[in-house]
């Protein structure tokens, strides 16, 4: 039995992962905006040590931030504004006396995903598009993740008047004063402005996704995060893009595009950093 945690800028998700499967989970809220780094440690291994049983292997821990998986260092943790730099390995390897991984959040779901997918790939890139825009690529079934965790950070790139996060996650809905959820379910019921709003939606993501297919060349792309839940209302013209920005048809002939929206997805990737 493993204990896969997945830390959020709202929520902390804790999974018990047993042969690859979630067999309880537990959703607490995430760090209030003011804690100091201490505070925000012991609020986590207190929620650890009420959710953790006896017999745990190990511990691993999705953190939105770059990482040194080697020494479990977290770096500039996106949303937690008092960790800037965080030896989490070791400071919960000290408390619970068991061995402790960690890695970016992204990367955790995406080593999720290529557990859990149906079809096996020889290249995933996992895409979470939820606060921010996350990629996590999994090569062969092991993760590449770059020297600092850094090889999926497309989201960050230039793109029309800002950068691919702005138009590729919730951020795209907020900017434009918009609820993605309800924005969503005016588009279900066939509101044209909604359902126009997601048409563009889907447009920068063909374009965010044509250059994940030129800097990774993946078999299989699986979306994650809240905003993945309302696929069927982008798919088409995100297709539409990709299939107009990236001029090799045979690749896209063999690319599957999944969405795996649920978070014991990426509570499983966390258990088996």
């Amino acid at each position: 039995m493993k204990l896969g945690i997945d830390i959020g800028g709202t929520t902390i998700w804790m999974g018990l992962v047993d042969k690859g499967q979630v067999v309880k989970k537990i959703c607490v809220p995430s760090f209030p905006d003011h804690a100091s780094l201490e505070e925000t440690l012991l609020y986590l291994e207190d929620r650890i040590s009420a959710f953790l049983e006896p017999g745990i292997e190990q511990i691993g821990v999705g953190v939105p931030s770059v990482t040194d998986p080697v020494k479990g260092i977290v770096y500039n943790a996106a949303n937690i504004p008092s960790w800037d730099e965080v030896h989490l390995k070791e400071r919960l390897e000290e408390r619970f006396g068991i061995p402790v991984f960690v890695n970016n959040d992204a990367n955790c779901y995406a080593l999720g995903a290529a557990l859990l997918v149906t079809k096996p790939s020889n290249v995933l890139v996992g895409v979470t598009l939820g606060t921010g825009t996350g990629v996590g690529i999994v090569h062969e079934g092991k993760l590449f993740c770059g020297t600092h965790c850094g090889a999926g950070e497309v989201g960050a790139l230039p793109y029309e008047a800002s950068i691919y996060e702005a138009y590729c996650s919730k951020q795209f809905f907020e900017n434009r004063g918009l609820n993605s959820k309800e924005v969503a379910m005016a588009a279900q019921k066939g509101d044209p402005e909604a359902v126009a709003v997601y048409r563009e939606f889907g447009r920068h993501i063909g374009e965010f996704l044509t250059v994940v297919m030129y800097a990774y060349d993946p078999d299989s792309i699986v979306f994650g995060g809240g905003v993945a839940h309302s696929y069927p209302l982008f798919r088409e013209s995100m297709w539409e893009t990709l299939r107009q920005r990236f001029p090799y048809e045979k690749i896209l002939e063999n690319l599957t595009i999944d969405v795996m929206a649920d978070e014991d997805v990426a509570l499983v990737g966390a258990a088996s950093l």
